[in-house]
């Protein structure tokens, strides 16, 4: 029955060209993620420069990934989407040229990556805000599975032959060749990305939503973009259990992005034997658990009531769990079973929550209410990774069997609170059939 509803939502047009667009896109971005991570830390030699990088790409998600949420309800989640799509791939080029030319330097990774995350805050609310627009309630949460079992293939294919085709590159290289060993196959890596973006780009414009984007009497009343955002923070504010999962959200999300980000290169340089392809295998580990537990959330009915909530605490502390076994183990297979067990709890976590979030609001405020959670969820990196990037260059294992104490701990306080189990009888807008893209 589950194959079957698979099947049937990858027969239409539309939901298969952002599918495959997708895959595309996501592909390239797993290339440029250990790329750039790989980069900074050949030309800077500091975990701490891959913290602040990172940070400094997050940093634009922190306040705009609520104005993209804004912005996706005012208008096309396509044309956001394909607007941020277009000026990331002339951002990654252009990085791609200076660095086959040799001209890189480490201040202007940092320039490149708080421009390609100010391009992230926009498109990511309007990412998942044009789903329900393509697929029908009755099918939506295997249609979430798709796009983001989408994702984590990527997560899993793309580290790997990122890691490959850098350190066999790189290998070739003399020190006359190139400024910093493996920056042909950094280079490469980059052109592939903006490829991606391209493709991406391309699929987006074909696609057909049901209704067609125009400024009609309706668009006219609609509120500017802050008030906006107010309403949908005041909606957020107003449900008591659902205002208690968000800051859940925050703060498992702040003890885990950063240590996952900086700590992860930072082992697979000082650790792990292998250098870029460890790298590149522990992050498959993440992207081949989040794909199991994406799958898992996709073919299986949403528990109801009190038992969905035990399902949503239980796989946040698995977070935790998982991230304490990546500190205290030094071998590549262990960290890469740890990311596996994070990856799962992840996947599951992802789908199930946005789902019931889709299901229970209306599309007309559906943007704002998933940008909230993304500023609740991304919108913690800028401080994880700044804060990671300083204590891990004391201890990257036990900054990270601190983080996974820690999220076990925020989880332990949340269960304790009746409201967080009264997640299900949270009063929504329904998924009102608001018409307009």
């Amino acid at each position: 029955m589950a194959s079957a509803g698979l099947g049937a939502i990858l027969r239409g047009r539309d939901f298969r060209l952002l599918w495959g667009g997708e895959f595309i896109s996501l592909l390239g971005d797993q290339f440029f993620v250990v790329a750039l991570a790989w980069l900074v830390l050949q030309l800077t030699r500091s975990p701490l420069a891959i913290g602040a990088v990172v940070a400094v790409g997050a940093a634009p998600r922190t306040v705009f990934i609520l104005i993209g949420g804004a912005l996706t309800d005012r208008f096309s989640p396509r044309t956001v989407m394909l607007y941020a799509n277009v000026g990331r791939m002339v951002l990654v080029a252009v990085l791609a040229f200076i660095t086959v030319a040799g001209l890189v330097q480490p201040w202007m990774l940092y320039v490149f990556s708080l421009l390609l995350g100010l391009g992230y805050a926009f498109y990511l609310p309007a990412q998942s805000a044009i789903i329900p627009r393509l697929v029908p309630e009755n099918r939506l949460q295997a249609g979430n599975a798709i796009i983001q079992g989408t994702f984590q293939l990527a997560l899993f294919m793309g580290p790997v032959v990122a890691g490959v085709l850098i350190a066999v590159v790189g290998r070739g290289e003399g020190t006359e060749a190139a400024a910093v060993p493996g920056q042909a196959g950094i280079s490469i890596v980059f052109i592939i990305d903006a490829v991606s973006f391209l493709v991406s780009a391309i699929t987006l414009m074909l696609i057909r939503l049901p209704v067609p984007c125009r400024v009609d009497a309706r668009d006219a009343d609609k509120p500017g973009v802050f008030r906006s955002l107010m309403e949908g923070l005041g909606r957020v504010w107003r449900d008591r259990p659902l205002r208690l999962y968000f800051v859940l959200i925050g703060l498992v999300n702040l003890a885990l992005l950063g240590p996952l980000s900086v700590g992860i290169p930072v082992l697979a340089a000082t650790r792990f034997t292998g250098g870029a392809l460890a790298y590149g295998t522990v992050l498959s580990g993440l992207g081949a658990g989040a794909l199991s537990g994406v799958v898992a959330g996709g073919i299986t009915k949403r528990p109801p009531g009190r038992a969905f909530a035990a399902a949503m605490l239980g796989s946040s502390a698995l977070l935790g769990v998982g991230m304490a076994i990546l500190g205290a183990f030094s071998s590549t297979f262990a960290a890469t079973a740890a990311t596996f067990v994070i990856g799962v709890a992840e996947g599951y976590l992802t789908v199930s929550f946005i789902t019931w979030l889709q299901l229970r609001t209306s599309r007309a405020e559906l943007g704002r209410i998933i940008g909230i959670l993304l500023f609740a969820s991304v919108g913690q990196a800028p401080v994880s990774n700044v804060i990671a990037g300083a204590l891990i260059g004391l201890s990257a294992s036990w900054v990270m069997i601190g983080a996974g104490v820690l999220i076990v701990l925020v989880v332990i306080v949340a269960a304790s609170s009746g409201t967080v189990w009264r997640l299900d009888e949270v009063g929504g807008g329904g998924n009102g059939r608001v018409s307009g893209s």
